[in-house]
């Protein structure tokens, strides 16, 4: 069992995964290295002048790594559900249970569509600014919930958001993750 499962290793589901294994959840993220980054080179990306997708991710990655997410590399989901209070995550190799899902497929939305998450009328995945689908303490993020505006920063933002929101259950209260150096006066 783990506090957190992402399926989606793109910029949103990595930034996610950052924010919820920094703050102590136990956070597993399902990567099946498909994101569109791979074909992208950022210059428009705040703090980052020029860099290309690739390398990109993989900074994303080992940046993750650090606050000891677990990155099930090229594991494919092949079905997410609701199990109780707990969500079942199901791929060839194993049988996850979390408590939060945060979905970052890209525009692929077969697994909202499966887990019965209401979608707008543009076909996408309706979420509040908190990034929660109309299924409770499950997420999306990214291209799932937007028929344009697919850019990186905006994923990351979303993940961020989707994140804080868990973090915020958790903490019972409004939890914004900002770090002050220890001189700072």
């Amino acid at each position: 069992m783990t506090d957190v499962a992402v399926v989606g290793g793109g910029p949103a589901g990595l930034s996610a995964a950052l924010f919820t294994a920094k703050n102590d959840l136990d956070t597993v993220v399902f990567d099946t290295d498909k994101t569109w980054m791979h074909k992208a080179h950022l210059a428009n990306y705040l703090g980052i002048e020029n860099i290309g997708g690739t390398e990109f991710m993989e900074r994303s990655r080992a940046q993750v790594d650090e606050f000891g997410v677990e990155r099930r590399q090229d594991e494919q989901v092949q079905t997410v559900e609701r199990d109780g209070d707990q969500f079942r995550v199901v791929t060839d190799d194993d049988d996850l249970a979390a408590d939060y899902l945060i979905l970052a497929t890209g525009a692929n939305r077969d697994l909202a569509e499966e887990l019965g998450c209401s979608f707008t009328d543009e076909g996408t995945v309706d979420v509040g600014v908190d990034m929660e689908t109309s299924v409770g303490d499950a997420y999306a993020t990214g291209a799932m919930v937007r028929a344009e505006e697919w850019q990186a920063i905006i994923s990351a933002g979303d993940g961020g958001a989707a994140a804080l929101d868990i973090l915020s259950k958790e903490k019972g209260e409004h939890f914004h993750d900002f770090d002050v150096p220890d001189d700072f006066e």
